[in-house]
């Protein structure tokens, strides 16, 4: 078997949620395990998130919470966009929370469900991705009120910018306010990770906390205020060892000399399992608890690393991602080297590296 793998500290994921309950007492918490638990897994995070006190899920697409269900878990699942209208009664059987925000969707969950249905209604306040603009939300209001088998169970909103504007964010918030409130739905929910950290005023009945409870902060602005421990470690092994001389040009492209006589450890992991190619400059992997650079250009199946002028043995451990020793390889490390954001880096390791469930 190829040495490569992805390990998830389960405790990790118990000890975020924890936190995070701590933090937005008394509102609940509702653990985003979409995209496979942002690549965690999302049956084992849900379960681990549950067992810390989490009492709903949330997901993406149906086949997402199918999955859950027929994984065993029986906790309430918010399926946080509508799905296609063919599959409403697909949703119902699978006993999934529907999001709704047109009139169409309203009456096909109507004519669908054969019980009584809760319904999440969801407002546009700015993000502009989906959801009921605001001037709409009486009427669909009164057609879910309409129909003797659905009932309002939560109005929620999305925010655009929680971790990055504060103005825009307060803005959201007094939008939503005054939408919903003509109405007494159960439940109200509207914050994000960021939102539930940095506005205390945005947590209400229910926090819908993705990347927070995989240990990921979600900006800068949020670190100091929560403590999270990333749950992600991505591991391989040192697969063959050569010494090089120096201005030899490792892999594709020949991009780089080695600036000295140097021995290269090839790694087999690349970007085919979410290691990113622009981690070609600057990227670095940590061997014997120390930081080792790149030699060149991330392969699709392989990495090169120039480990100095001593050699590293066949079989030793490489971390990519996550903590050997006192070094460690953050999320925020490889985005700031790629442009990106650390959800991506998380979201898109890939599936052929298997997961090993730690706790």
């Amino acid at each position: 078997m190829r040495p490569s793998w992805v390990e998830i500290d389960l405790g990790a994921i118990r000890r975020n949620v924890a936190a995070l309950r701590r933090l937005v007492a008394p509102a609940e918490v509702c653990a985003v395990v979409k995209a496979d638990g942002y690549s965690h897994g999302d049956a084992p995070v849900a379960e681990a998130a549950l067992e810390a006190g989490a009492t709903w899920l949330a997901v993406a697409l149906l086949e997402e919470g199918i999955r859950l269900r027929e994984a065993g878990i029986e906790a309430p699942i918010l399926l946080l966009s509508e799905p296609a209208l063919p599959d409403t009664g697909e949703l119902l059987k699978w006993r999934l929370t529907p999001t709704v925000y047109r009139s169409e969707t309203i009456a096909a969950f109507g004519e669908a469900a054969e019980h009584p249905v809760g319904v999440h209604l969801k407002i546009d306040t700015g993000m502009h991705r989906v959801g009921a603009a605001p001037a709409l939300v009486p009427d669909l209001v009164d057609q879910i009120e309409g129909h003797a088998r659905l009932r309002l169970a939560a109005i929620w909103t999305h925010f655009a910018v929680s971790e990055e504007e504060s103005t825009f964010t307060s803005e959201q918030i007094e939008l939503f306010d005054r939408t919903f409130s003509p109405f007494r739905p159960p439940l109200v929910h509207l914050a994000n990770t960021a939102g539930a950290v940095l506005f205390p005023a945005a947590r209400r009945d229910l926090v819908r906390a993705g990347i927070g409870i995989y240990g990921v902060h979600p900006g800068e602005s949020t670190k100091g205020l929560l403590d999270l421990a990333p749950a992600m470690r991505i591991v391989s092994h040192v697969a063959f060892v050569q010494q090089l001389t120096s201005g030899d040009r490792p892999s594709y492209g020949r991009r780089r000399p080695l600036p000295n006589d140097h021995f290269v450890a090839t790694v087999p992991i690349g970007y085919a399992d979410g290691v990113p190619r622009l981690l070609s400059e600057g990227g670095e992997v940590l061997i014997g608890g120390k930081r080792r650079p790149l030699a060149g250009t991330v392969t699709m199946d392989q990495v090169v690393v120039d480990v100095g002028p001593e050699p590293v043995a066949v079989g030793e451990e490489v971390v990519l991602l996550g903590r050997q020793g006192t070094e460690q390889v953050t999320a925020d490390e490889w985005a700031r080297l790629t442009s990106t954001i650390p959800y991506e880096i998380v979201a898109r390791v890939g599936p052929r590296l298997p997961r090993r469930y730690t706790d």
